[in-house]
């Protein structure tokens, strides 16, 4: 789907339509919002970032507002390049839509992703390394069309930004990886794993991002989603969920008391660690203080857009 035909989608789907940017869940929401300037972004919650700062809040201080670089990996880098290789997908007519042409999308959307960061090159310590990884992705497609048929699909939107503010003033932002509207009205929407389907926990996270664009959706199109489904193309699984409203009222109290807290350890500078097995795998733990290092200076917490004394309360 191209750009305009993007956000032709968005405002028949009666969302917002968002500024041009890259699809980036680690930097897509705060810490896009430029710090201490009156023409930034106004703090939002993104799934990513709610799941950081409930996993830990110190890991959500460095990702959104220190915004630390972190290292590049092999998986984020597929991810990335399936994720795109799928949307071009759909841009074709449904007739081209298949293996063979999925295939060829591939080496050129890894291209236009190296091109826009250079630094993913160093992933790969020859060619020989970067064919098996290229390879590797291409399995990941063709795990994609064990799931479903591309050619009998016609989505609303894929790779689409959203955006709303809850009657308590959080503003939320993320992108949903496909919408689709059947002719009867009714809405699923869809997200990429590349990964394997998850244990418990990990489903349960995974439920937490796709009640999170449930609610989006529901808040700004005032209709509740039909189905939730999460494609585990690793394994090739799907889990299809169905929302409620009651459910999703429960869910958007939850998002409410997750920014509150984020708001009181943003003004005070707070954000304690918390250790867990997950410290092995996180690229911030020779800074953090549960394990003998020393945070940065807490750069203070980014205000963008001063409105009102009682906004500002609700997180705007």
């Amino acid at each position: 789907m191209s750009t305009s035909a993007n956000r032709d989608h968005e405002a028949l789907l009666g969302l917002p339509v968002m500024a041009e940017s890259a699809r980036n869940e680690t930097g897509g929401e705060l810490a896009s919002s430029a710090r201490g300037g009156s023409g930034g972004r106004r703090p939002a919650l993104s799934p990513s970032r709610a799941s950081d700062f409930k996993q830990c809040p110190l890991l959500y201080r460095f990702r959104a507002v220190d915004r630390l670089p972190e290292t590049p990996t092999k998986a984020q880098a597929r991810g990335t390049v399936v994720h795109s290789v799928l949307e071009r997908l759909f841009q074709l007519p449904a007739a081209r839509r298949d293996r063979a042409t999925a295939a060829e999308l591939l080496t050129p959307a890894w291209r236009e992703l190296r091109a826009e960061q250079p630094e993913l090159a160093e992933l790969f310590a020859d060619e020989h390394e970067l064919t098996e990884w290229l390879e590797s992705t291409g399995e990941l497609l063709e795990s994609y069309f064990e799931l479903e048929d591309p050619r009998r699909l016609d989505p609303e939107a894929c790779e689409m930004r959203v955006e709303t503010e809850l009657d308590s003033g959080v503003l939320l932002r993320g992108f949903i990886d496909r919408v689709d509207v059947a002719p009867t009205g009714e809405v699923r929407l869809v997200d990429y794993k590349t990964g394997a389907a998850p244990r418990q926990i990990g489903e349960n996270k995974a439920l937490f991002q796709m009640k999170f664009y449930a609610l989006v959706l529901w808040r700004t199109r005032g209709e509740l989603p039909r189905q939730l489904l999460l494609m585990y193309l690793k394994d090739r699984q799907s889990l299809a969920y169905t929302p409620d409203e009651a459910e999703l009222r429960r869910f958007e109290r939850t998002l409410e008391a997750i920014w509150q807290a984020i708001l009181r350890a943003g003004r005070s500078g707070d954000f304690r660690p918390t250790p867990s097995r997950l410290c092995d795998f996180c690229d911030f733990k020779p800074l953090c203080p549960a394990h003998g290092g020393t945070a940065p200076p807490y750069p203070g917490w980014p205000e963008p857009e001063r409105r009102t004394a009682a906004s500002a309360e609700h997180g705007a």
